[in-house]
Protein backbone atom coordinates (compact mmCIF):
# COMPACT_ATOMS: atom_id res chain seq x y z
CA UNK A 1 0.00 0.00 0.00
CA UNK A 2 2.39 2.89 -1.05
CA UNK A 3 0.43 3.75 -4.35
CA UNK A 4 1.61 7.44 -4.87
CA UNK A 5 -2.29 8.86 -4.56
CA UNK A 6 -4.33 7.85 -1.14
CA UNK A 7 -7.78 7.00 -0.88
CA UNK A 8 -9.93 10.08 -0.66
CA UNK A 9 -11.63 9.43 2.86
CA UNK A 10 -13.73 12.08 2.68
CA UNK A 11 -15.52 10.53 -0.97
CA UNK A 12 -16.12 7.37 0.47
CA UNK A 13 -19.77 5.90 1.39
CA UNK A 14 -18.50 4.90 4.73
CA UNK A 15 -17.66 9.42 5.39
CA UNK A 16 -21.01 9.92 3.90
CA UNK A 17 -22.92 8.20 6.24
CA UNK A 18 -21.20 9.60 9.35
CA UNK A 19 -21.74 13.08 8.36
CA UNK A 20 -25.54 12.29 7.72
CA UNK A 21 -25.49 10.95 11.53
CA UNK A 22 -23.43 13.90 12.64
CA UNK A 23 -25.88 16.67 11.47
CA UNK A 24 -28.51 15.82 14.15
CA UNK A 25 -26.05 13.42 16.35
CA UNK A 26 -27.38 13.89 20.02
CA UNK A 27 -25.28 12.10 22.30
CA UNK A 28 -27.51 10.37 25.14
CA UNK A 29 -24.77 8.36 27.65
CA UNK A 30 -27.16 8.37 30.42
CA UNK A 31 -29.98 6.24 27.77
CA UNK A 32 -27.44 4.39 26.16
CA UNK A 33 -26.34 2.80 29.27
CA UNK A 34 -30.22 2.49 30.93
CA UNK A 35 -31.05 0.75 27.15
CA UNK A 36 -27.59 -1.68 27.04
CA UNK A 37 -26.60 -3.30 30.41
CA UNK A 38 -23.57 -4.66 28.21
CA UNK A 39 -22.28 -1.43 26.93
CA UNK A 40 -19.21 -0.95 29.40
CA UNK A 41 -18.70 -4.88 28.49
CA UNK A 42 -19.28 -4.66 24.91
CA UNK A 43 -16.81 -0.92 24.59
CA UNK A 44 -13.90 -2.20 27.10
CA UNK A 45 -11.20 -3.92 25.33
CA UNK A 46 -7.77 -5.12 26.16
CA UNK A 47 -4.34 -4.30 24.62
CA UNK A 48 -1.43 -6.19 26.12
CA UNK A 49 -1.23 -4.89 30.14
CA UNK A 50 -3.67 -1.97 29.00
CA UNK A 51 -7.42 -2.00 30.09
CA UNK A 52 -9.22 0.58 27.83
CA UNK A 53 -12.81 1.59 28.04
CA UNK A 54 -14.27 3.17 25.22
CA UNK A 55 -18.09 2.81 26.61
CA UNK A 56 -18.05 6.55 28.33
CA UNK A 57 -17.49 7.91 24.65
CA UNK A 58 -19.70 8.66 21.98
CA UNK A 59 -19.62 5.11 20.20
CA UNK A 60 -22.88 3.50 18.67
CA UNK A 61 -22.79 0.19 16.66
CA UNK A 62 -23.92 2.27 13.73
CA UNK A 63 -21.47 5.10 14.14
CA UNK A 64 -18.73 1.96 14.66
CA UNK A 65 -19.78 -0.02 12.11
CA UNK A 66 -18.91 3.00 9.47
CA UNK A 67 -15.96 3.82 11.24
CA UNK A 68 -14.96 0.67 10.55
CA UNK A 69 -15.90 0.54 7.20
CA UNK A 70 -13.74 4.33 6.73
CA UNK A 71 -10.87 2.20 8.29
CA UNK A 72 -11.18 -1.03 5.44
CA UNK A 73 -12.00 1.55 2.38
CA UNK A 74 -8.61 3.43 3.08
CA UNK A 75 -6.80 -0.08 4.11
CA UNK A 76 -5.32 1.06 7.63
CA UNK A 77 -4.19 -2.81 7.92
CA UNK A 78 -2.01 -3.06 4.84
CA UNK A 79 -0.77 0.45 5.24
CA UNK A 80 0.67 -0.93 8.75
CA UNK A 81 1.91 -3.72 7.33
CA UNK A 82 4.37 -1.64 4.28
CA UNK A 83 5.26 0.60 7.07
CA UNK A 84 6.55 -2.63 9.50
CA UNK A 85 8.17 -3.80 6.44
CA UNK A 86 10.35 -1.35 5.91
CA UNK A 87 8.43 0.33 2.03
CA UNK A 88 8.95 3.98 1.54
CA UNK A 89 5.65 5.29 3.20
CA UNK A 90 7.39 8.55 4.29
CA UNK A 91 6.92 9.58 0.62
CA UNK A 92 8.50 13.46 0.85
CA UNK A 93 11.91 12.43 2.19
CA UNK A 94 11.56 8.80 0.57
CA UNK A 95 12.04 6.74 3.69
CA UNK A 96 11.09 3.83 5.35
CA UNK A 97 9.44 4.31 8.56
CA UNK A 98 10.50 1.68 11.16
CA UNK A 99 10.64 2.72 14.82
CA UNK A 100 8.65 -0.44 15.29
CA UNK A 101 11.63 -2.22 14.38
CA UNK A 102 13.52 -0.64 17.42
CA UNK A 103 11.85 -2.53 19.78
CA UNK A 104 11.76 -6.18 17.53
CA UNK A 105 13.42 -9.05 20.11
CA UNK A 106 16.87 -10.20 19.59
CA UNK A 107 16.75 -13.26 17.69
CA UNK A 108 13.23 -13.66 17.57
CA UNK A 109 11.31 -16.57 15.97
CA UNK A 110 8.24 -15.84 14.24
CA UNK A 111 8.79 -12.13 13.55
CA UNK A 112 7.25 -10.72 11.05
CA UNK A 113 8.75 -9.45 8.94
CA UNK A 114 11.04 -12.48 10.18
CA UNK A 115 14.14 -11.79 12.24
CA UNK A 116 16.86 -10.33 10.02
CA UNK A 117 14.90 -8.69 7.20
CA UNK A 118 16.45 -6.24 5.09
CA UNK A 119 15.90 -2.42 3.37
CA UNK A 120 17.91 -0.40 1.38
CA UNK A 121 20.59 -3.26 1.82
CA UNK A 122 20.89 -3.06 5.35
CA UNK A 123 19.91 -5.92 8.06
CA UNK A 124 17.61 -4.11 9.86
CA UNK A 125 17.42 -6.41 12.86
CA UNK A 126 21.60 -6.58 12.86
CA UNK A 127 22.27 -2.60 12.83
CA UNK A 128 19.37 -1.91 15.76
CA UNK A 129 20.88 -4.68 18.35
CA UNK A 130 24.39 -3.94 17.54
CA UNK A 131 23.91 -0.54 18.47
CA UNK A 132 21.45 -1.75 21.53
CA UNK A 133 24.29 -4.04 22.53
CA UNK A 134 26.64 -0.45 22.38
CA UNK A 135 24.90 1.26 24.52
CA UNK A 136 23.69 -1.14 27.06
CA UNK A 137 27.66 -1.99 27.48
CA UNK A 138 28.46 1.93 27.81
CA UNK A 139 25.57 2.04 30.46
CA UNK A 140 27.03 -0.82 32.54
CA UNK A 141 30.52 1.12 32.69
CA UNK A 142 28.67 4.05 33.66
CA UNK A 143 26.21 2.17 36.17
CA UNK A 144 29.47 -0.09 38.27
CA UNK A 145 31.80 2.91 38.60
CA UNK A 146 33.96 1.47 35.37
CA UNK A 147 33.71 4.96 33.44
CA UNK A 148 35.28 7.44 35.36
CA UNK A 149 35.66 11.43 34.86
CA UNK A 150 39.25 13.21 34.45
CA UNK A 151 40.11 13.03 37.94
CA UNK A 152 38.93 9.23 38.83
CA UNK A 153 35.93 10.09 39.93
CA UNK A 154 32.77 7.86 39.21
CA UNK A 155 29.75 9.28 37.01
CA UNK A 156 26.70 11.10 39.31
CA UNK A 157 25.05 12.97 37.17
CA UNK A 158 24.28 12.32 33.40
CA UNK A 159 23.16 15.79 31.27
CA UNK A 160 21.39 14.89 28.14
CA UNK A 161 21.55 17.75 25.33
CA UNK A 162 18.88 17.45 22.84
CA UNK A 163 15.70 18.93 21.34
CA UNK A 164 12.42 18.06 20.29
CA UNK A 165 12.47 14.41 20.08
CA UNK A 166 16.04 14.07 21.39
CA UNK A 167 14.60 16.02 24.74
CA UNK A 168 11.35 15.31 25.10
CA UNK A 169 10.60 11.34 25.11
CA UNK A 170 13.87 10.93 27.13
CA UNK A 171 12.85 13.65 29.94
CA UNK A 172 9.15 11.85 29.88
CA UNK A 173 10.73 8.44 30.15
CA UNK A 174 12.84 9.20 32.42
CA UNK A 175 10.59 10.99 34.59
CA UNK A 176 7.60 8.17 34.11
CA UNK A 177 10.12 5.66 35.36
CA UNK A 178 11.86 7.49 38.18
CA UNK A 179 11.39 4.56 40.93
CA UNK A 180 13.69 2.36 38.56
CA UNK A 181 16.42 4.61 38.38
CA UNK A 182 19.79 3.10 40.11
CA UNK A 183 20.56 5.39 43.49
CA UNK A 184 23.56 7.74 42.95
CA UNK A 185 22.95 8.49 39.50
CA UNK A 186 20.43 11.37 38.39
CA UNK A 187 19.96 12.67 35.10
CA UNK A 188 19.05 16.42 33.99
CA UNK A 189 17.68 17.65 30.66
CA UNK A 190 18.89 20.48 28.55
CA UNK A 191 16.80 21.48 25.35
CA UNK A 192 16.42 25.17 25.11
CA UNK A 193 18.33 27.72 23.43
CA UNK A 194 17.89 30.17 25.97
CA UNK A 195 21.21 29.83 28.35
CA UNK A 196 19.10 29.65 31.63
CA UNK A 197 18.53 26.15 30.47
CA UNK A 198 22.05 25.16 30.63
CA UNK A 199 23.09 27.56 33.65
CA UNK A 200 20.59 26.23 36.32
CA UNK A 201 20.85 22.67 34.97
CA UNK A 202 24.72 23.07 35.96
CA UNK A 203 25.06 25.26 38.29
CA UNK A 204 25.45 23.31 41.52
CA UNK A 205 26.74 20.30 39.61
CA UNK A 206 30.38 18.86 40.45
CA UNK A 207 32.15 18.54 36.95
CA UNK A 208 34.31 15.73 38.21
CA UNK A 209 31.13 13.18 38.66
CA UNK A 210 29.40 14.94 35.56
CA UNK A 211 29.02 13.09 32.39
CA UNK A 212 26.98 15.00 28.95
CA UNK A 213 25.15 13.30 26.09
CA UNK A 214 24.91 15.47 22.93
CA UNK A 215 21.91 13.56 20.88
CA UNK A 216 22.01 15.19 17.59
CA UNK A 217 21.73 13.31 14.63
CA UNK A 218 23.79 15.65 12.02
CA UNK A 219 25.71 16.83 15.00
CA UNK A 220 24.30 20.21 13.49
CA UNK A 221 21.31 21.13 15.49
CA UNK A 222 21.42 24.94 15.99
CA UNK A 223 20.18 24.51 19.70
CA UNK A 224 21.76 21.40 20.33
CA UNK A 225 25.09 21.95 19.08
CA UNK A 226 25.08 25.65 21.22
CA UNK A 227 24.30 24.25 24.64
CA UNK A 228 27.14 21.42 23.67
CA UNK A 229 29.86 24.35 23.47
CA UNK A 230 28.17 25.87 26.78
CA UNK A 231 28.29 22.74 28.70
CA UNK A 232 32.02 21.99 27.05
CA UNK A 233 33.08 25.54 28.65
CA UNK A 234 31.28 25.10 31.64
CA UNK A 235 33.28 21.87 32.32
CA UNK A 236 36.89 23.38 31.14
CA UNK A 237 36.55 26.43 33.91
CA UNK A 238 34.94 24.69 36.35
CA UNK A 239 37.72 21.90 36.11
CA UNK A 240 40.62 24.68 35.65
CA UNK A 241 39.03 26.66 38.48
CA UNK A 242 39.57 23.26 41.21
CA UNK A 243 43.13 22.88 39.43
CA UNK A 244 41.51 19.46 38.12
CA UNK A 245 43.06 20.27 34.89
CA UNK A 246 45.52 22.73 33.16
CA UNK A 247 44.36 25.07 30.79
CA UNK A 248 46.18 23.26 28.11
CA UNK A 249 44.64 21.79 25.10
CA UNK A 250 45.86 18.55 25.61
CA UNK A 251 44.03 18.50 29.37
CA UNK A 252 41.17 20.32 27.96
CA UNK A 253 40.85 17.38 25.12
CA UNK A 254 41.24 14.65 28.13
CA UNK A 255 38.38 15.87 30.02
CA UNK A 256 36.03 16.39 26.81
CA UNK A 257 36.74 12.77 26.17
CA UNK A 258 35.91 11.41 29.60
CA UNK A 259 33.22 13.51 30.21
CA UNK A 260 31.04 13.89 26.71
CA UNK A 261 29.96 10.97 24.56
CA UNK A 262 27.08 11.39 21.79
CA UNK A 263 23.96 9.77 20.00
CA UNK A 264 24.84 10.46 16.59
CA UNK A 265 26.08 9.06 12.90
CA UNK A 266 28.31 12.33 11.88
CA UNK A 267 31.20 11.03 13.13
CA UNK A 268 33.64 12.97 11.30
CA UNK A 269 31.55 16.18 13.42
CA UNK A 270 31.38 14.30 16.92
CA UNK A 271 35.58 14.06 16.55
CA UNK A 272 36.39 17.50 15.65
CA UNK A 273 34.24 18.37 19.39
CA UNK A 274 36.47 16.48 20.66
CA UNK A 275 34.64 13.52 21.50
CA UNK A 276 36.02 9.70 20.82
CA UNK A 277 34.12 8.43 18.06
CA UNK A 278 34.27 5.19 19.85
CA UNK A 279 31.32 7.11 22.41
CA UNK A 280 29.00 7.57 19.67
CA UNK A 281 25.91 5.61 19.42
CA UNK A 282 23.99 6.13 16.46
CA UNK A 283 19.97 5.89 14.60
CA UNK A 284 18.73 6.18 11.25
CA UNK A 285 16.95 8.35 8.70
CA UNK A 286 13.96 5.51 8.96
CA UNK A 287 13.55 6.89 12.47
CA UNK A 288 11.91 10.31 13.24
CA UNK A 289 12.62 12.21 16.03
CA UNK A 290 9.44 11.91 17.74
CA UNK A 291 9.60 8.49 17.43
CA UNK A 292 13.07 8.02 18.47
CA UNK A 293 12.67 7.58 22.52
CA UNK A 294 13.02 3.86 22.21
CA UNK A 295 16.57 4.21 19.87
CA UNK A 296 20.20 5.48 21.34
CA UNK A 297 17.87 8.22 21.72
CA UNK A 298 17.30 7.03 25.10
CA UNK A 299 20.92 6.58 25.98
CA UNK A 300 20.99 9.13 29.29
CA UNK A 301 17.41 7.20 30.46
CA UNK A 302 19.60 3.32 29.99
CA UNK A 303 22.30 4.51 31.86
CA UNK A 304 19.81 5.64 34.93
CA UNK A 305 17.44 2.60 34.65
CA UNK A 306 19.74 -0.27 33.62
CA UNK A 307 19.65 -2.14 30.15
CA UNK A 308 17.01 -5.29 32.49
CA UNK A 309 14.16 -2.30 32.91
CA UNK A 310 15.35 -0.87 29.58
CA UNK A 311 14.30 -4.59 27.68
CA UNK A 312 11.25 -4.58 29.40
CA UNK A 313 10.35 -1.25 28.04
CA UNK A 314 11.21 -1.87 24.65
CA UNK A 315 9.01 -5.45 25.05
CA UNK A 316 6.07 -3.10 26.08
CA UNK A 317 6.40 -1.63 22.66
CA UNK A 318 6.48 -4.49 20.91
CA UNK A 319 3.65 -6.14 22.20
CA UNK A 320 1.40 -3.11 21.29
CA UNK A 321 2.73 -3.02 17.92
CA UNK A 322 1.76 -7.07 17.68
CA UNK A 323 -1.59 -5.85 19.30
CA UNK A 324 -1.85 -3.24 16.18
CA UNK A 325 -0.50 -6.07 13.69
CA UNK A 326 -2.75 -8.92 14.63
CA UNK A 327 -5.76 -8.02 16.07
CA UNK A 328 -8.79 -7.42 14.17
CA UNK A 329 -10.28 -3.80 13.61
CA UNK A 330 -13.11 -4.12 15.45
CA UNK A 331 -10.99 -5.16 18.76
CA UNK A 332 -8.13 -3.54 17.84
CA UNK A 333 -7.39 -0.37 20.19
CA UNK A 334 -5.08 2.19 18.58
CA UNK A 335 -7.38 1.92 15.41
CA UNK A 336 -10.68 1.80 17.53
CA UNK A 337 -9.00 5.33 19.71
CA UNK A 338 -7.63 6.52 16.54
CA UNK A 339 -11.14 6.51 14.66
CA UNK A 340 -12.83 7.89 17.64
CA UNK A 341 -10.75 10.81 17.20
CA UNK A 342 -11.30 10.77 13.33
CA UNK A 343 -15.19 11.00 14.09
CA UNK A 344 -14.88 13.82 16.87
CA UNK A 345 -12.63 15.87 14.65
CA UNK A 346 -13.53 15.56 11.72
CA UNK A 347 -17.76 15.25 11.99
CA UNK A 348 -18.29 16.53 15.47
CA UNK A 349 -15.78 19.46 15.29
CA UNK A 350 -13.55 19.15 18.37
CA UNK A 351 -10.48 21.03 18.16
CA UNK A 352 -9.14 19.52 20.95
CA UNK A 353 -7.70 16.53 22.92
CA UNK A 354 -6.82 15.94 26.79
CA UNK A 355 -4.82 13.55 28.28
CA UNK A 356 -4.87 13.59 31.88
CA UNK A 357 -3.04 10.89 34.16
CA UNK A 358 -4.00 10.03 36.71
CA UNK A 359 0.02 9.35 37.74
CA UNK A 360 2.66 11.94 39.05
CA UNK A 361 5.19 10.06 37.09
CA UNK A 362 3.67 10.80 33.75
CA UNK A 363 3.15 14.46 34.45
CA UNK A 364 5.32 15.21 30.84
CA UNK A 365 3.47 12.60 28.66
CA UNK A 366 1.08 15.51 27.77
CA UNK A 367 4.04 17.33 26.68
CA UNK A 368 5.77 14.55 24.71
CA UNK A 369 2.43 13.95 23.05
CA UNK A 370 2.06 16.84 21.59
CA UNK A 371 4.78 16.54 19.46
CA UNK A 372 4.14 12.71 18.29
CA UNK A 373 0.28 13.59 17.49
CA UNK A 374 0.89 17.53 16.29
CA UNK A 375 4.05 17.07 14.49
CA UNK A 376 3.20 14.19 12.80
CA UNK A 377 -0.48 15.13 11.56
CA UNK A 378 -0.32 18.51 11.84
CA UNK A 379 -0.21 18.64 7.34
CA UNK A 380 -2.03 20.28 5.26
CA UNK A 381 -1.52 18.24 1.57
CA UNK A 382 -1.38 14.60 1.17
CA UNK A 383 1.27 12.43 0.89
CA UNK A 384 0.89 13.01 -2.73
CA UNK A 385 1.25 16.79 -2.55
CA UNK A 386 -2.37 17.49 -3.09
CA UNK A 387 -4.28 19.21 -0.98
CA UNK A 388 -6.52 17.80 2.02
CA UNK A 389 -10.18 17.40 1.91
CA UNK A 390 -10.68 17.48 5.37
CA UNK A 391 -9.64 18.37 8.74
CA UNK A 392 -6.48 17.24 9.52
CA UNK A 393 -4.70 17.15 13.49
CA UNK A 394 -6.16 17.82 17.04
CA UNK A 395 -4.57 19.90 19.57
CA UNK A 396 -2.88 17.97 22.51
CA UNK A 397 -2.95 18.75 26.23
CA UNK A 398 -3.12 18.32 29.53
CA UNK A 399 -1.99 18.09 33.13
CA UNK A 400 -1.71 15.20 35.57
CA UNK A 401 -4.35 14.79 37.79
CA UNK A 402 -5.91 16.14 40.29
CA UNK A 403 -3.80 19.14 39.49
CA UNK A 404 -6.01 19.86 36.26
CA UNK A 405 -9.84 19.34 38.44
CA UNK A 406 -8.41 22.52 39.91
CA UNK A 407 -7.38 24.20 36.88
CA UNK A 408 -9.16 23.83 33.45
CA UNK A 409 -11.92 20.76 34.08
CA UNK A 410 -14.65 23.65 34.64
CA UNK A 411 -14.22 24.15 31.21
CA UNK A 412 -14.57 20.13 30.32
CA UNK A 413 -17.54 19.80 32.16
CA UNK A 414 -19.49 23.68 31.59
CA UNK A 415 -17.75 24.96 29.01
CA UNK A 416 -19.57 25.20 25.39
CA UNK A 417 -16.28 23.34 24.01
CA UNK A 418 -16.72 19.39 22.80
CA UNK A 419 -13.56 18.09 24.48
CA UNK A 420 -12.78 14.41 24.20
CA UNK A 421 -10.06 12.77 27.13
CA UNK A 422 -8.26 10.15 27.82
CA UNK A 423 -8.17 9.27 31.21
CA UNK A 424 -4.75 7.29 32.62
CA UNK A 425 -4.22 5.49 35.33
CA UNK A 426 -2.18 2.75 37.25
CA UNK A 427 -3.79 0.64 39.96
CA UNK A 428 -0.90 -0.07 41.90
CA UNK A 429 1.16 3.14 42.78
CA UNK A 430 4.89 3.13 42.95
CA UNK A 431 4.82 4.61 46.35
CA UNK A 432 2.06 3.66 48.40
CA UNK A 433 1.06 5.22 51.01
CA UNK A 434 -1.46 6.24 54.10
CA UNK A 435 -2.92 8.99 55.87
CA UNK A 436 -2.57 8.39 59.35
CA UNK A 437 -4.55 10.75 60.82
CA UNK A 438 -7.27 11.55 58.22
CA UNK A 439 -9.61 14.95 58.41
CA UNK A 440 -12.60 14.03 60.29
CA UNK A 441 -14.46 14.70 57.09
CA UNK A 442 -14.82 11.84 54.83
CA UNK A 443 -11.05 10.89 54.94
CA UNK A 444 -10.60 8.43 57.50
CA UNK A 445 -7.65 7.31 59.73
CA UNK A 446 -5.33 4.97 57.58
CA UNK A 447 -6.98 5.70 54.09
CA UNK A 448 -5.18 4.79 51.14
CA UNK A 449 -3.90 7.94 49.73
CA UNK A 450 -3.46 6.16 46.02
CA UNK A 451 -7.53 5.05 46.28
CA UNK A 452 -8.01 8.38 47.18
CA UNK A 453 -6.70 9.37 44.04
CA UNK A 454 -7.97 6.82 42.16
CA UNK A 455 -11.70 7.80 43.61
CA UNK A 456 -11.24 10.97 41.73
CA UNK A 457 -10.44 9.20 38.40
CA UNK A 458 -13.49 7.38 38.62
CA UNK A 459 -15.66 10.29 39.70
CA UNK A 460 -14.37 12.53 37.05
CA UNK A 461 -15.18 10.48 33.69
CA UNK A 462 -18.99 9.37 35.43
CA UNK A 463 -19.37 13.27 35.96
CA UNK A 464 -18.09 13.80 32.63
CA UNK A 465 -20.70 11.53 30.92
CA UNK A 466 -23.63 11.77 33.07
CA UNK A 467 -23.81 15.26 34.58
CA UNK A 468 -25.82 16.03 37.02
CA UNK A 469 -29.68 17.48 36.06
CA UNK A 470 -31.58 20.49 37.24
CA UNK A 471 -33.52 17.61 39.25
CA UNK A 472 -31.32 16.26 40.86
CA UNK A 473 -29.52 19.15 42.19
CA UNK A 474 -32.91 21.01 43.55
CA UNK A 475 -33.32 17.61 45.63
CA UNK A 476 -30.17 18.77 47.12
CA UNK A 477 -31.94 21.97 48.99
CA UNK A 478 -30.19 24.04 46.19
CA UNK A 479 -31.77 27.49 45.80
CA UNK A 480 -34.06 27.74 42.20
CA UNK A 481 -31.49 30.80 41.73
CA UNK A 482 -28.91 29.04 41.92
CA UNK A 483 -29.98 25.65 40.02
CA UNK A 484 -28.82 26.56 36.16
CA UNK A 485 -24.85 27.32 37.65
CA UNK A 486 -24.82 23.58 38.86
CA UNK A 487 -26.35 21.64 36.02
CA UNK A 488 -23.97 19.31 34.64
CA UNK A 489 -25.42 18.58 30.74
CA UNK A 490 -22.91 15.28 30.95
CA UNK A 491 -22.35 14.20 27.53
CA UNK A 492 -18.65 14.78 28.04
CA UNK A 493 -17.04 12.02 26.20
CA UNK A 494 -13.74 10.07 27.62
CA UNK A 495 -11.64 7.23 27.19
CA UNK A 496 -10.88 5.30 30.25
CA UNK A 497 -7.20 3.48 30.24
CA UNK A 498 -6.31 1.27 33.12
CA UNK A 499 -2.97 -0.38 33.67
CA UNK A 500 -1.60 -2.72 36.43
CA UNK A 501 1.28 -0.23 37.66
CA UNK A 502 3.75 2.05 35.57
CA UNK A 503 6.18 -0.87 34.73
CA UNK A 504 8.98 -0.16 32.39
CA UNK A 505 6.81 -2.41 29.79
CA UNK A 506 3.56 -0.13 30.50
CA UNK A 507 5.29 3.44 29.84
CA UNK A 508 6.13 1.18 26.64
CA UNK A 509 2.87 0.27 25.55
CA UNK A 510 1.53 3.69 26.05
CA UNK A 511 3.89 5.49 23.95
CA UNK A 512 3.73 3.06 21.34
CA UNK A 513 -0.34 3.01 21.74
CA UNK A 514 -0.05 6.37 20.73
CA UNK A 515 1.90 6.13 18.44
CA UNK A 516 -0.35 3.52 16.43
CA UNK A 517 -3.59 6.09 16.70
CA UNK A 518 -1.50 8.91 14.85
CA UNK A 519 -0.46 6.27 12.53
CA UNK A 520 -4.76 5.68 12.08
CA UNK A 521 -5.80 9.08 11.88
CA UNK A 522 -2.85 9.87 9.66
CA UNK A 523 -3.78 6.86 7.00
CA UNK A 524 -7.56 8.18 7.11
CA UNK A 525 -6.23 11.71 6.36
CA UNK A 526 -4.01 9.86 3.34
CA UNK A 527 -1.01 12.81 4.87
CA UNK A 528 2.50 11.61 5.22
CA UNK A 529 2.97 11.49 9.18
CA UNK A 530 6.56 10.95 9.45
CA UNK A 531 7.88 14.15 7.63
CA UNK A 532 7.91 17.19 9.46
CA UNK A 533 8.91 20.38 6.61
CA UNK A 534 6.86 22.87 9.02
CA UNK A 535 9.03 23.04 11.43
CA UNK A 536 12.30 24.22 8.88
CA UNK A 537 11.01 27.70 8.02
CA UNK A 538 11.14 29.13 11.16
CA UNK A 539 14.68 27.65 11.87
CA UNK A 540 15.87 29.03 8.57
CA UNK A 541 14.89 32.53 9.19
CA UNK A 542 16.25 32.91 12.32
CA UNK A 543 19.61 31.89 10.96
CA UNK A 544 18.99 35.01 8.21
CA UNK A 545 17.52 37.42 11.28
CA UNK A 546 20.71 36.06 13.74
CA UNK A 547 22.97 39.10 11.75
CA UNK A 548 20.77 41.48 12.79
CA UNK A 549 20.37 40.99 15.95
CA UNK A 550 23.70 40.69 16.50
CA UNK A 551 23.74 44.37 14.82
CA UNK A 552 24.38 44.02 11.55
CA UNK A 553 22.68 47.18 9.97
CA UNK A 554 23.03 45.86 6.51
CA UNK A 555 20.89 42.78 7.96
CA UNK A 556 18.21 44.91 9.99
CA UNK A 557 17.27 46.58 6.80
CA UNK A 558 16.49 43.62 5.15
CA UNK A 559 13.93 42.99 7.64
CA UNK A 560 10.05 43.29 7.41
CA UNK A 561 8.86 46.66 8.84
CA UNK A 562 7.43 44.85 11.91
CA UNK A 563 10.48 42.33 12.88
CA UNK A 564 12.47 45.21 12.19
CA UNK A 565 10.58 47.60 14.89
CA UNK A 566 10.76 44.64 17.02
CA UNK A 567 14.78 43.94 16.74
CA UNK A 568 15.57 47.66 17.28
CA UNK A 569 13.74 47.76 20.55
CA UNK A 570 15.13 44.39 21.55
CA UNK A 571 18.48 46.52 21.12
CA UNK A 572 17.21 48.93 22.84
CA UNK A 573 16.35 47.57 25.83
CA UNK A 574 19.81 45.17 25.63
CA UNK A 575 21.69 48.34 25.66
CA UNK A 576 20.30 49.99 29.06
CA UNK A 577 19.93 46.51 30.33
Amino acid sequence: MTESVPVDSASTDAWKHLEGIAEDFSPDLRGWFAADASRAATYTFQAADLTVDLSKSFLTEEILGHLLQLANDVDVAGRYQAMIEGRHINVTEDRAVLHTALRRPKNGAGLVPPAGFVVDGEDIDAAVHHTLDKVYAFADTVRSGEWKGVTGKRIETVVNIGIGGSDLGPVMVYDALMPYVQPGIQCRFVSNIDPSDIFEKTADLDPETTLFIVASKTFGTLETLTNARLARQWLWNALSTTGAISDSDADRKDAVAKHFVAVSTALDKVEAFGIDPQNAFGFWDWVGGRYSVDSAIGTAVIVAIGPDNWREFLAGFHAIDEHMRTTPLAQNVPVLMGLLNVWYTNFLKAQSHAVLPYAQYLSRFPAYLQQLTMESNGKSVKWDGSPVTTDTGEIFWGEPGTNGQHAFYQLIHQGTRLIPADFIAVANPARPLKDETGDGHGVEPGQDVHALFMANFFAQTKALAFGKTADEVRAEGTAESVVPARVFAGNRPTTSILAPALTPSVVGQLIALYEHIVFTEGTIWGIDSFDQWGVELGKQLALQVTPAVAGDAAALEMQDASTKALIEKYLELRSNG
